[in-house]
This record gives structure tokens, C-alpha cells and sequence, in this order.
């Protein structure tokens, strides 16, 4: 379905004007896929310019209130008929390039519009008609602008001259045209395609009566291969089509469903994805586009990144970081204390750093232990010590006996009889040496 217009919106799109409505006098609702223009000249009556293009418009309707409005840009929809833009005294141009509109005769209702000065038709099949131009020209004296060609003096009179003869052309040819209409109409609602209004250019689009079809083709454009997807895809762009609404209706809900086929495709992947696996064990991933880094450098390298975006998730035997839904997990090589690890960002890098201690140190120096409460003792606290005959690794502290070194720091006392030499003499007055 398309679009509607609400309240909602249009506050969104008038945003340059602080969101208010009654005061707005520019809006720009193009490319929204609109399918019925409703409550702007309710709400914003005092628009002077309003921007409609690249939708899926196809009646002109509920402008009528807008006094001031004095540009309307209605071009790349499917409106067939210019009509119910009497009420717009101010208009001065009217952009309807690429539409549909082949009652060519139906310009005489801008006769009202008494300040039109550009008018723009180009695009459409009534472009096409055997004295087109003279005809608009003849038809409204106050254009001064036609498709981008300024009207001449010369070419208006002339034009006024051989009204009687444009118009009887004119005439048959609109009439030819709408007889190839329907024939069109009922081709498509013979397919199932479109339900039409009558001659008048109003048609409404069947979406729903297509709801159940589309999702039983969805289920079968998943089932298929990519192969088969891509051959569908080529013949559908190659298959040719006339120039009317229905066919370009039928690409936008072409171009829908196989947007809508690509999120349900992509919903049904990220179903799929298995955090762990049939032994309940956690799965090491990181998933295409995902920003996260290595496990030893850095875990998080986005530096503009708000952090509210990043949510991490420290579990005994595996940790987990989802980043704007992307999942990072990794299974660790040792079991954690969650309740004790942290989590740090840099504010100038955008790295994540996580802290994780460990619950033991498996095949390596040590192992913690708890010791036993002496039955004895009261209120001696609990201590954790090193149990030596679980190391398998050499202790370099034990290098040295503790006798040993005990005694290389003992100091030897020196010896009372220590030998004299014979030439040695004592003389009392010379001081002893220190």
C-alpha cells in the first residue's frame, strides 16, 4: 500500500517551519508513493507552493480551499484529468509533466484560473494530438508559457483563427484515445489486475484482492534459487508494456514485493543463526558487516559510534558484544568471573576493552585454593594460598636452600688463633689498625 497523508507527515516535512500547520506556506511531499492527496487544504490553508511529484496520484482532488496557493508541481503520477482546481485563485503554474492525462479537453477548467501563467503538459498522450499546442493556447488566453516555450502574439491569434478546426480534431482523436482505454481497463481487470472508475480518469487500485496472492508467490520466490529468482527478475523488466497507470502501478508493486521479499529473506536468515550448538555449547561468530575486530587487539574500533548502541554480555565460558544488532561471540579459553568483569570504552579511539578475571589458571603456574578453618581457632579470617604440589612449573624462589642462604649471610667471627708472622714486632706506640 502507499502512503497516506497524516498529520504526522506533514509536521515531519515542515520542519523548517518549528512543525506548524496553519502558518506553512511551503510542503514538499514528493517521492512518498502517495496514493490520494487528502487534508492539506484543511490544515495548511495558507500554502503558496506544494510539491505532489513522483507519486502515485491519480486524481486531482481536495485543493480547493487553497486561496493562496500559487506553484503545484503535480508532475510523475497518473492523474488523467485536470479538474477541481477552481478554487485555487492564485495559481500562476501547474507542472503535470509524464502523466496520463488524454482528455485534452479538460484544460478549460483552468479558464478560472485567471493568473496561470506556465503551464506544463509534456509527457503525456494528449502531447501527442494533432494541434495540441493551438488548441491550449486558444484555450487559455492567460498563458504566457506552454511545456517551457513562451506563447507569442502572433502564434495566440493565429491559434484564435482555427479554434473551430483544432477542436473538431481534437475531439475525435480524445475520442479514439479513450475507446483504447478501455480496451485497456478491461484488459487489466480481466487479469485481475486494476478495477476502473468509468471514463472519467478515476480508477482505484485493488491491493488487497492481491494480498493472498503475493504472499503465496513470496513463499515460492524464497523456496527458489537464487539462479531462478535473477531469470524471473529479467523477464519481467524485458516483457513489454503500454503506457498507462496500471503498468506503472504494477512496477511499483513489483519493486514492493521484492523489497518485501528481500526483509523477509533477511528476517529468515537472522532467525536461523544458532548461538550454540546441539551439545548446548556456545559457538564462536561474527557476522558479515560487523564492525568488531580481533579478540586479542581491540573489540570495538567505531569511534563515532554512540554507546548506546554497543551491549555486552560476559558469561562464564563465552562472551558476547551486539553492535547495532550485529553479534559478536566468542568462546573463551578459560572460565571468568562475569560478576567481576568490566567493561571500558576509549573516548578518543572508541575501543571496548573488557576485563575479565579468571576463576583458575589451567596448565599453568598455580592454582587458588581455599583453606580449611582450624577447628581450634576462632574468628580467624579465611585466606587463599598457593598449593606447591599442584605446580608443574619450576619455582625459582626454592633455587637456593633457605640453610644456605642462611648461612652465606652469617658473617664468620675471625679466628683467635690466627698465625703471626716472625718478623711481625709490636711496638706500644704506634695505634692499633681499624
Amino acid at each position: 500500500m502507499g502512503e497516506k497523508i497524516t498529520e504526522d507527515l506533514i509536521r515531519l516535512r515542515a520542519e523548517h517551519n518549528d512543525g506548524e500547520l496553519f502558518s506553512l506556506e511551503e510542503l514538499s511531499l514528493h517521492q512518498l508513493d502517495i496514493e490520494k492527496i487528502e487534508h492539506i487544504d484543511r490544515w495548511c490553508s495558507k500554502l503558496v507552493i506544494l510539491y505532489l511529484q513522483n507519486n502515485l496520484i491519480p486524481r486531482i482532488e481536495n485543493l480547493g480551499h487553497l486561496k493562496r496557493l500559487q506553484y503545484l508541481n503535480l508532475a510523475l503520477n497518473n492523474i488523467e484529468v485536470i479538474e477541481n482546481l477552481e478554487g485555487c485563485e492564485s495559481l500562476q503554474k501547474l507542472d503535470l509533466m509524464v502523466n496520463f492525462v488524454g482528455h485534452l479537453s479538460s484544460v478549460d477548467s483552468l479558464r478560472h484560473n485567471i493568473h496561470l501563467r506556465d503551464l506544463c503538459l509534456m509527457g503525456n498522450p494528449c502531447s501527442r494530438f494533432e494541434g495540441y499546442r493551438q488548441y491550449v493556447v486558444a484555450a487559455l488566453p492567460q498563458l504566457q508559457c506552454l511545456d517551457g516555450t513562451e506563447i507569442s502574439r502572433s502564434e495566440r491569434i493565429q491559434a484564435s483563427h482555427s479554434l473551430t478546426e483544432v477542436r473538431r480534431r481534437i475531439q475525435e482523436e480524445e475520442k479514439e484515445y479513450l475507446k483504447r482505454r478501455a480496451e485497456q481497463k478491461e484488459a487489466e481487470r480481466s487479469k485481475g489486475g486494476e478495477e476502473s472508475g468509468g471514463l472519467d480518469g478515476s480508477w482505484s487500485t485493488d491491493i488487497n484482492s492481491l494480498e493472498e496472492e503475493k504472499d503465496q508467490h513470496l513463499q515460492e520466490k524464497l523456496r527458489s534459487s537464487d539462479t531462478a529468482m535473477e531469470r524471473q527478475e529479467q523477464e519481467f523488466w524485458q516483457k513489454p508494456c503500454a503506457f498507462t497507470p496500471e503498468c506503472r502501478l504494477e512496477v511499483h508493486r513489483h519493486l514492493q514485493w521484492k523489497r518485501k521479499a528481500k526483509e523477509k529473506k533477511i528476517e529468515k536468515k537472522e532467525k536461523c543463526r544458532a548461538l550454540f550448538g546441539d551439545n548446548g555449547q556456545a559457538l564462536n561468530i561474527n557476522e558479515p558487516n560487523c564492525i568488531l575486530c580481533s579478540w586479542l587487539s581491540s573489540v570495538l574500533s567505531c569511534r563515532h559510534m554512540d554507546t548506546s548502541l554497543i551491549d555486552a554480555d560476559v558469561q562464564p565460558t563465552y562472551v558476547r558484544v551486539s553492535v547495532k544488532g550485529k553479534i559478536f561471540q566468542i568462546v573463551l579459553p578459560a572460565e571468568v568471573k562475569p560478576d567481576s568483569s568490566t567493561a571500558q570504552r576509549s573516548q578518543t579511539t572508541g575501543h571496548l576493552l573488557l576485563t575479565m578475571p579468571l576463576v583458575a589458571v589451567h596448565g599453568g603456574s598455580f592454582l587458588i585454593k581455599k583453606i580449611k578453618k582450624p577447628k581450634n581457632r576462632k574468628n580467624v579470617p579465611e585466606r587463599l594460598e598457593v598449593d606447591p604440589s599442584k605446580c608443574s612449573s619450576i619455582d625459582f624462589t626454592n633455587i637456593i636452600s633457605q640453610q644456605s642462604s642462611r648461612e652465606g649471610r652469617r658473617k664468620t667471627p675471625p679466628s683467635s688463633a690466627a698465625s703471626v708472622s716472625e718478623e711481625f714486632e709490636d711496638d706500644p706506640d704506634v695505634p692499633p689498625l681499624v
